[in-house]
């Protein structure tokens, strides 16, 4: 099947394509839309088009016409201080491809600035195919099966959504408005007889705290990423009957490079998709498959490929016994503290395993003496601010040097737009709030 909504419109006129509110079209309708949309869409056709992205039907439809038209998508995410968003706008606008014949762009796709200033990541038509192909393969496609979008699609998790649907043939449920609330996800997840959905970690938290039940029970899988899920957060899930399989990925690979098969029993976040290759070199992940990016913009720059084609990701990583991967979160990241590596994701689940604490932030802070000591930001459960109390549970879960050696206190957690932890900004926030925590 192709990348088209005017093919998917011939192949299968009366099926359902989106749902949106009120809206409920069909191919042969979102078609229709698409093709007026499309005929709006006459100056600089190969240009890229900067799109606001909302969830209204309005902006969905500028997305299916730019696929029909081959013309590249610059997403913005709505969320964004408007002057940011001008400005990706003007930027994104001016981008010039770089990928080879055959490999044009579908969208310049603005990753989560992890690694400092966000850039955009041109990714190819053939990309998105790929990763989708790889994606059905691992999830696999039932007849009655309809993906509940609760993600920007200003993001390659939401972006890719839209893609596999159109490929599959198979509709999508919009959450717009009051329906990006965990009260709303739930309601439009029964009511909608959603089968798939993706969520990031803080959307799964906020829904197991809104309600106390199972899922309804149309949903086969709920597919998790976008930032890493704390042990607690997974049993607590899957205690109640929540069918969550773990994935990581990266904008760089259009989403997923490795996914928990449904049914469970996989540790990590799975095993790599077909046709996904991973390797470790000193514990840092590095990846090669169809689905990578072209290049980094502005400046159509080519991503830092070895030579023998492995993109390295920034992330590390072990193998598990069962031969899935484990993500330990971005070698950026890595506390060195006399000496001894420590990784924040490490810490975090220590401090996630305690009874005291909701969540937390774990981040190097400049020593003189130890060169970084461990450090923490952390929400209390129910308040409970007992550091002593802390300090203890600690000392059986990590070894000395892993240990915080200051925290500060928090009401919540910056997060970024994508609901991924903002580390650089706990860390700001902490500074002049830190105290010291003792273990004697």
């Amino acid at each position: 099947m192709s990348l088209s909504v005017l093919e998917a419109a011939r192949e299968a006129p009366g099926a359902l394509a989106l749902v949106l509110g009120s809206d409920r079209l069909t191919f042969a309708e979102l078609a229709e839309r698409a093709r007026r949309r499309m005929g709006e869409l006459t100056d600089s056709p190969r240009a890229p088009l900067p799109v606001l992205a909302t969830a209204d039907l309005s902006a969905l439809v500028t997305v299916y016409a730019c696929l029909e038209l081959r013309r590249p998508l610059v997403p913005i995410h709505a969320r964004l201080p408007a002057e940011e968003r001008d400005r990706r706008a003007a930027e994104g606008a001016a981008f010039k491809p770089v990928g080879p014949p055959g490999g044009e762009p579908l969208a310049f796709v603005y990753s989560s600035g992890t690694q400092g200033r966000p850039r955009a990541v041109e990714l190819s038509r053939r990309a998105f195919v790929a990763a989708a192909a790889a994606s059905a393969e691992r999830l696999g496609w039932r007849d009655d099966d309809r993906w509940l979008l609760a993600l920007s699609f200003a993001h390659v998790g939401g972006l890719s959504i839209l893609v596999r649907c159109l490929l599959a043939r198979r509709p999508v449920v919009v959450a717009t408005g009051e329906g990006f609330s965990p009260a709303g996800i739930l309601e439009l997840l029964g009511r909608e007889r959603v089968s798939l959905c993706s969520l990031v970690p803080t959307q799964l938290d906020r829904l197991l705290d809104e309600g106390s039940g199972a899922p309804p029970p149309s949903l086969r899988l709920v597919l998790l990423g976008g930032a890493a899920a704390s042990r607690s957060l997974l049993e607590r899930a899957r205690a109640r009957g929540w069918p969550v399989a773990t994935t990581y990925g990266l904008t760089e690979s259009c989403a997923q490079v490795a996914t928990q098969r449904p049914g469970g029993g996989e540790s990590g976040v799975g095993t790599p998709l077909q046709g996904v290759e991973v390797r470790l070199v000193e514990g840092r992940i590095e990846i090669r498959s169809p689905a990578s990016m072209t290049a980094y913009h502005p400046g159509g720059l080519l991503p830092p490929r070895t030579a023998d084609g492995f993109l390295p990701t920034g992330d590390l990583g072990r193998w598990e016994p069962d031969g899935s991967l484990a993500v330990l979160g971005r070698g950026d990241d890595l506390i060195v503290t006399g000496g001894e590596n420590v990784m924040p994701g490490e810490v975090e689940a220590a401090l996630d395993g305690c009874p005291s604490v909701a969540a937390a932030c774990v981040f190097g802070l400049a020593d003189p003496l130890w060169g970084q000591l461990v450090a923490a930001a952390i929400v209390p459960r129910g308040g409970d601010r007992d550091a002593a109390a802390l300090a203890r549970a600690l000392r059986e879960r990590l070894a000395p040097f892993q240990r915080p050696r200051r925290i500060a206190w928090f009401d919540e957690l910056p997060l970024g737009p994508t609901g991924k932890l903002d580390r650089r900004a706990a860390a700001r926030l902490a500074t002049g709030r830190l105290e010291p925590l003792a273990y004697d």
